[in-house]
């Protein structure tokens, strides 16, 4: 169940009134008048089945709500009340599986902002990753591929693509590419120190490491792994139970791969950059692939299950 409330001038407020005592999926339903200030004028509350909520807010933009006044949507975590059950039973679909488009290209935007917080975990983790590698540690891997905030901006390459919101694919190719390039420039340096320093050599990044081995070393079953996990995480953003991101950080070496990177600059190493770079994009054109096949299957279903609600929509007799 979602808490929707519009803020928007008093002259909208009767369509927006007619938008939401028609359907079936709307209930709680509450009017303010007078109680918005900037815009002025009313302020309408309801409950709406997650379900159906792309509908109803569609419909709320074509009557230009989201210009003029604002739509917000929160979901309620506990809720009792008769009249919201029957809503949810008479909506198609289940609520964990129903795909909120406002939401999730939302939630999009603000994961590939490129802000001095996406680059201080981006170096972070790849700090932590490379030294990982050199002393070939397993545990401290899986704490870099958890710190990395890099899966939110390439789940907005599939949402981007599939909702073709162009200017947000735009914006998470510069955050990738640009994070990407600030932790691996940033690690390097930090590398050069280690080097200078005697604390790191040559043999640590291109001895034998068992336990690391596979970040610098491709192959089918890493473009798998990515497809798999790219499918999973984008699963998880947009199902209202937000599973198993936690596996899908420390199932990808995206981060690895990018702190492999830097030691094989800083020591000049070409098999170790390559065999990373490699690594790199495989990891990430799986993810984005699989991300945008996931998405395109969730909009068609959807989509679907909206032109069958359209098709059996009734207005009930009176709203509670």
């Amino acid at each position: 169940m979602l808490h929707l409330r519009t803020m928007a001038p008093d002259s909208l407020t009767a369509d927006i009134l007619a938008v939401l005592e028609s359907d079936e999926a709307v209930t709680g339903l509450a009017v303010f008048r007078g109680a918005a200030v900037r815009p002025r004028g009313d302020l309408i509350m309801a409950q709406v089945a997650r379900e159906a909520a792309n509908d109803v807010v569609q419909r709320l933009r074509e009557l230009r709500v989201h210009q003029v006044g604002s739509i917000e949507m929160d979901a309620v975590g506990t809720w009792l009340s008769r009249s919201a059950f029957d809503a949810e039973l008479r909506t198609p679909g289940s609520s964990a599986d129903a795909v909120v488009w406002a939401e999730v290209t939302q939630r999009s935007y603000e994961e590939s902002e490129l802000n001095w917080t996406f680059l201080s975990f981006m170096t972070l983790a790849t700090v932590i990753a490379s030294i990982a590698i050199i002393t070939d540690s397993q545990i401290l891997m899986v704490g870099a591929m958890v710190l990395g905030p890099e899966f939110g901006a390439v789940a907005a390459l599939g949402v981007g693509l599939v909702r073709r919101r162009f200017v947000l694919l735009r914006l998470a190719i510069r955050t990738l590419v640009a994070g990407f390039a600030a932790a691996i420039a940033v690690t390097i340096l930090l590398t050069l120190l280690g080097r200078g320093l005697g604390w790191i050599t040559l043999d640590d990044v291109v001895g034998s490491r068992p336990g690391t081995a596979f970040i610098y070393t491709p192959d089918k079953w890493s473009f798998i792994v990515a497809v798999i996990a790219g499918a999973a995480g984008v699963l998880a953003i947009t199902s209202a139970k937000s599973l198993g991101l936690a596996g899908v950080f420390i199932s990808v070496t995206t981060v690895p791969a990018a702190g492999n990177i830097a030691l094989g600059v800083a020591f000049g190493d070409g098999s170790t950059i390559w065999g990373s770079v490699a690594q790199l994009l495989l990891n990430i054109s799986g993810m984005a692939l699989a991300g945008w096949l996931t998405l395109a299957l969730q909009q068609a279903v959807w989509s679907r299950v909206s032109v069958y609600r359209a098709k059996h929509m009734r207005v009930p007799r009176r709203m509670l």
